[in-house]
């Protein structure tokens, strides 16, 4: 009899974090038995394994699955979809989104480029976003154009960053989020969309389960609103430092939710945002 207690006691893997390499190299079959220990590494929960003969490896136990964290991981590693992936890679779901809910919904694309010295700055407008389609948070917010190209620091910084999240893939960083893996690398550059410059946007939320919306939350800079299915308002069990403002119910939150059912459509868990 295999026991879990030893194998996270002597398992020879050592601890977390890890290098990009060691972890994009590991044979698939290995990843379960990783992902338990970043997931120890970053959440104090244990997640639940099982020895697979068949297999002869390690494999997360779905029905021992208790939490929404434990879950989450079991669908990262065995719920990864072309449908999802392709969801993921921020170029290549405008086609989901154009299709289930109309192009009018989209943010602006001014380039798509496969290089950063392909950018054309001159056919740039003042104010733009930056960003990698295969990762996420990979991106800069350039909010004046000749201060970013003038200030050579700061210009070579992101010249760098994004030179360099081209040549890496996002799930081998961040806990083997499978969704990631195998999206071709392009350099996407959308409008700023912002009532203010200096001001982040309102960010609505949705975490929808099997295409039902369960869960909303309203969010600008550390002020948050959260609400049930039916809009009802509930308590902030998210972060402790946010401050709940219970923002009433408007028309952009009911228009939201609407599409955001339609976008959650073949998803057993999605979480959607609208900015």
């Amino acid at each position: 009899m295999i026991l879990l207690k030893n194998f996270l006691k002597k398992d020879g893997i050592g601890e977390p974090p890890w290098e990009y390499d060691f972890l994009y190299n590991l044979p698939e079959s290995e990843y379960p038995k990783y992902l338990a220990k970043i997931f120890n590494y970053r959440t104090g929960e244990k997640l639940p394994l099982r020895f697979d003969f068949g297999k002869k490896a390690w494999v997360i136990d779905k029905n021992k699955c208790k939490t929404f964290n434990q879950k989450i991981q079991w669908l990262k590693l065995y719920d990864s979809t072309p449908l999802k992936r392709d969801c993921t890679d921020k170029i290549k779901v405008r086609d989901y989104v154009k299709e289930k809910i109309g192009e009018e919904y989209l943010k602006p694309v001014l380039q798509i480029c496969d290089s950063f010295d392909e950018i054309d700055f001159d056919k740039l407008p003042n104010s733009y976003v930056i960003k990698c389609n295969h990762g996420c948070k990979w991106q800069y917010m350039i909010k004046n154009k000749k201060e970013f190209l003038n200030t050579k620091p700061i210009f070579e910084l992101a010249k760098r960053n994004m030179i360099g999240w081209l040549e890496q893939e996002f799930w081998a960083w961040n806990g083997f989020e499978l969704q990631y893996k195998g999206i071709e690398p392009k350099i996407l550059i959308e409008s700023l969309l912002r009532d203010e410059i200096n001001k982040n946007s309102e960010e609505i939320q949705f975490y929808c389960f099997n295409e039902i919306p369960k869960f909303i939350v309203r969010l600008q800079d550390r002020y948050i609103s959260l609400y049930d299915e039916n809009l009802n308002i509930i308590d902030n069990v998210l972060i402790e430092n946010d401050i709940q403002i219970n923002k009433p119910v408007d028309d952009l939150l009911n228009q939201s939710l609407v599409l955001s059912k339609d976008l959650s459509e073949n998803f057993s868990f999605v979480r959607g945002i609208n900015v």
